[in-house]
C-alpha cells in the first residue's frame, strides 16, 4: 500500500462529520446547542473571547459557518438570520451613491430590495441580462461599480452566467463580485474558486434542506475593511443565525452531498420526460443539452446541474395555476432545495412588477421516486390542460 499519510480526507468526509466532531468531555459525534445570550466575564473582568453577547455568535453558529467555510474553500463565512438580512448586509457596507450591477431577473425580494435602496438613493443601479457578458461588460463603469451580483442559475428562469468570466470583468473596472448560487450549493459549485469575491447562499434552501429553518450565509476567500464592515452591520442589526437553527443546519449538511445528488437525478429524469411534452411550450433546465447555458452550467457544477427547473405550460395563466392545484404529490408551496418537491405558479408569488412569465410554474425537485414525480405531474397535466 502506498503511503498515504499526507492524504487529504474528502470534503464529502468532512461535511459529512461536521468536521469530525467528537465532544472532548463526552465523546458525543453530535454537538450540542449552545443557546446562551450572555456571557460572564473571567475573573479579570476580560472577555472571555470571542463571545461577550449572543449578537456576536454562538459556539454553534461558529460551528456551522466553518462547515460552510471549508465548504466553499474560503477563508470565513458568516451565517445571518435569513438570505435577506445576508443580502442587505452587503448592501449597507458600501458607501452612499455607490454603484451597483445586477441582473434584470433575479431573486424578487433581492431585487425588490435593491430598487428600494435605488428608490432612496442610497445606491445607483444598472442592469444586464443573466448570462448575457456584453451586456454586464457594458453595464459596469471603472472606477464607480463597487458590486457586481450574479445570480446563477437565476431564479425563476435558470439562465447561467459565466462566474469566473463576470470576475474578470467585475475586477477589471475595480469591483467586486458576489456569486448567489443557492440553486446549485457549494457541493456543485464553488464560487469562490471561479473567481468570486463573495458566495452567496440562502441556507434556508439546499445547505439545510428540510424545510425548517431560515437563514442565509457570506463567504470570502480572502478578509480585509469590507468583510470586517458586513459582519458590523450583522452585529448592530442583530440578525446572527441563531444556535437551534445553526444546529439544524448543522445537521442538515451532514447529508447534503446525498441529498443534492438525489435532486439533481430526480431533476434531470423529469425534464427530459416533459421536454417537448404536448401541453409544455419550454421546460428551462441547464442540464438539457438544448439549454443555451448548459456548457457553461457543466463546468461550474461538475455535471449535476441542480434541481431547480421551470416548465412553461400552453393555455393560459389560469391553465398554469390549476397544474399547481391537480398535484396530489408536489406540494404547492414556495421555497425551494428541501427533501420534498415543490410547484408554485411564479408570477402569484413574484406579483405584477416583477418580469416573469405568466404561465411559468416552478419546480423544486426534492428526493422522491422520480416516476412518482412523473406521474403526478402528468396527470395534473392532464386534468388542467383537458
Amino acid at each position: 500500500m502506498s503511503d498515504q499519510s499526507n492524504r487529504k480526507q474528502s470534503i464529502v468526509t468532512r461535511v459529512a462529520q461536521a468536521l469530525h466532531f467528537v465532544e472532548a468531555e463526552t465523546g458525543a459525534v453530535v454537538p450540542a446547542i449552545q443557546p446562551a445570550a450572555t456571557y460572564a466575564r473571567d475573573e479579570n473582568y476580560e472577555v472571555r473571547k470571542p463571545y461577550w453577547y449572543r449578537r456576536d455568535g454562538s459556539q454553534t453558529t461558529a460551528h456551522a459557518e466553518a462547515i460552510i467555510a471549508e465548504l466553499e474553500n474560503g477563508a470565513e463565512s458568516l451565517l445571518f438570520s435569513s438570505g435577506m438580512s445576508a443580502c442587505t448586509a452587503v448592501i449597507e457596507h458600501l458607501p452612499t451613491g455607490a454603484h451597483v450591477v445586477v441582473p434584470k431577473v433575479m431573486y424578487h425580494g433581492v431585487l425588490q430590495q435593491i430598487q428600494n435602496y435605488e428608490k432612496n438613493k442610497r445606491i445607483t443601479v444598472s442592469h444586464y441580462n443573466a448570462g448575457n457578458l456584453g451586456e454586464l461588460a457594458s453595464a459596469v463603469r471603472a472606477g464607480e461599480t463597487q458590486l457586481v451580483w450574479v445570480e446563477t442559475p437565476n431564479n425563476p428562469n435558470w439562465e447561467v452566467t459565466d462566474i469566473a468570466a463576470a470576475a474578470e470583468i467585475a475586477h477589471e473596472v475595480g469591483a467586486k463580485l458576489i456569486a448567489d448560487c443557492t440553486a446549485t450549493p457549494p457541493s456543485m459549485t464553488r464560487a469562490l474558486e471561479l473567481g468570486a469575491d463573495i458566495s452567496f447562499h440562502s441556507a434556508t434552501k439546499y445547505l439545510n434542506g428540510h424545510s425548517d429553518i431560515t437563514a442565509g450565509v457570506l463567504s470570502v476567500k480572502e478578509t480585509g475593511q469590507f468583510w470586517d464592515d458586513i459582519a458590523m452591520v450583522r452585529k448592530l442589526q442583530g440578525t446572527v443565525l441563531h444556535s437551534q437553527d445553526a444546529w439544524l443546519l448543522i445537521r442538515g449538511m451532514r447529508t447534503l452531498f446525498l441529498r443534492v445528488e438525489r435532486s439533481c437525478k430526480n431533476a434531470m429524469a423529469i425534464a427530459m420526460h416533459f421536454e417537448g411534452h404536448p401541453h409544455i411550450e419550454a421546460v428551462l433546465y441547464p442540464g438539457l443539452a438544448s439549454d443555451p447555458g448548459h456548457e457553461v452550467a457543466k463546468r461550474q457544477t461538475g455535471g449535476q446541474f441542480g434541481g431547480m427547473m421551470s416548465i412553461i405550460i400552453k393555455g393560459t395563466e389560469q391553465t398554469a395555476i390549476d397544474v399547481t392545484r391537480f398535484c396530489e404529490l408536489c406540494y404547492p408551496a414556495t421555497s425551494l432545495g428541501g427533501v420534498e418537491s415543490l410547484v408554485e405558479h411564479r408570477k402569484t408569488v413574484s406579483g405584477e412588477g416583477f418580469p416573469v412569465h405568466p404561465r411559468l410554474l416552478r419546480l423544486s425537485i426534492g428526493i422522491e421516486e422520480a416516476d412518482d414525480l412523473i406521474y403526478d405531474l402528468e396527470q395534473a397535466l392532464a386534468r388542467a390542460c383537458g
